[in-house]
């Protein structure tokens, strides 16, 4: 049955970014399933048919390279578990572009750490390969670069990869595969448990319905997935988890059909800048704000003026990027700060005209500026 919302939402969605989990894409014997991925490739030929731009996040390159080096069970050891990613990926890219290739597309395979979301030039880099690539008509195949990353890069799973690079891209559809028919109510295992179609306002209280279940192949759970659809929704993006083992899923999808759960975004679409300041910059330092400096840059639009910081912790430099936490320590906001930990301590709870009598100069009447500043909730 199809729904007027899902209609719309797909009707607005310029780019479909659509993440595959490990489990989707490998057979019970851990071989890469061909036939999912061939269906994959028609149901993208399908969507680019329709004006519409197509990237894949996948992942499977572990557990391709499991079944190709003969191993029984995921490595423990990163040494082991790079070598299995760097053999699988080199399968799992030319297994997509055989699939993509009866069409008329290429793969392009584009492998990516956290480091090149974090730097700021980096992250332009890998927008503008995207964009050329889309003017080619290529379909990138985008993985976490796992042969190098260690917990420093990591992104932790592709569930978070998949919102970070939904955040580049213009107005995105974020569709995440799984192997669950979405979100449910209770333990999807129980036949009393019902799938809820459609979340308004994806907040803390729906982490209640994620339950786990154990996976002897993937590193993302249900509660990866909901991380991520809060990342996506938080900056006006809409998502949808549905099952990747249906091989018309993506068309039911398209169609606007009632399957998997929407999540819809929390407000409009936040332009590309403030998404990277909100979302994909990990912050070096938190200034804790009084209710008025709360209230003036969460609810008014304001900047962050010195006299409203309570507290600053961390190690950063200015320009770099620094949470906003209101009196309970909760974060709501994240900006670029104009001064270091150093004069921002200084500087705290005092009037901007006191800041020359305490640096020596006034370089900034605003700790962070609004054009600088991206208020997550």
């Amino acid at each position: 049955m199809q729904d007027l919302v899902r209609q719309e939402v797909v009707a607005q969605a310029r780019t479909i970014v659509i993440k595959v989990g490990t489990n989707v894409l490998s057979r019970e014997d851990d071989q890469l399933d061909i036939e999912r991925i061939t269906a994959l490739a028609d149901q993208i030929h399908r969507i680019r048919q329709t004006g519409r731009r197509v990237l894949l996040v996948s992942s499977g390159a572990v557990g391709a390279g499991l079944g190709l080096l003969g191993l029984t069970e995921r490595p423990k050891d990163l040494p082991h578990l790079q070598a299995a990613a760097a053999t699988g990926q080199a399968s799992l890219i030319r297994t997509y572009d055989e699939a993509l290739q009866k069409h008329g597309y290429h793969a392009a395979q584009m492998l990516l750490t956290a480091n090149d979301f974090r730097n700021r030039d980096r992250y332009l880099n890998v927008r503008n390969t995207l964009n050329t690539l889309f003017e080619y008509g290529v379909v990138p195949i985008i993985n976490e670069n796992d042969t190098v990353s260690v917990r420093e890069i990591k992104f932790g799973d592709n569930d978070q990869l998949a919102a970070m690079v939904s955040n580049l891209l213009e107005r995105p559809l974020l569709v995440i595969l799984s192997v669950i028919d979405g979100l449910f109510d209770g333990d999807p295992r129980d036949p009393a448990s019902k799938r809820i179609s459609k979340i308004d306002h994806c907040d803390d209280s729906m982490m209640k319905y994620a339950k786990e279940i154990k996976s002897s192949r993937g590193t993302g759970g249900m509660t990866s997935k909901l991380e991520s659809v809060r990342m996506a929704t938080g900056v006006g993006e809409c998502v949808v988890i549905a099952n990747g083992t249906d091989s018309n899923v993506l068309d039911k999808i398209l169609a606007g059909d009632d399957v998997g759960t929407l999540f819809t975004a929390n407000g409009p679409l936040i332009p590309a800048w403030k998404r990277w300041i909100g979302f994909t910059v990990k912050p070096n330092g938190t200034l804790r704000l009084d209710e008025g400096a709360t209230r003036a840059v969460q609810h008014q639009g304001k900047s962050l003026l010195p006299i409203g910081v309570t507290h600053v912790t961390g190690s950063f430099k200015r320009g770099e990027l620094v949470s906003l936490c209101n009196e309970s320590g909760n974060e709501f906001a994240r900006g670029l700060t104009n001064y270091d930990v150093s004069d921002m301590s200084q500087i705290a709870r005092r009037r901007t005209e006191e800041i020359d009598s305490i640096l020596g100069d006034v370089p900034y009447t605003e700790v962070i500026h609004r054009d600088n500043l991206c208020v997550l909730r």
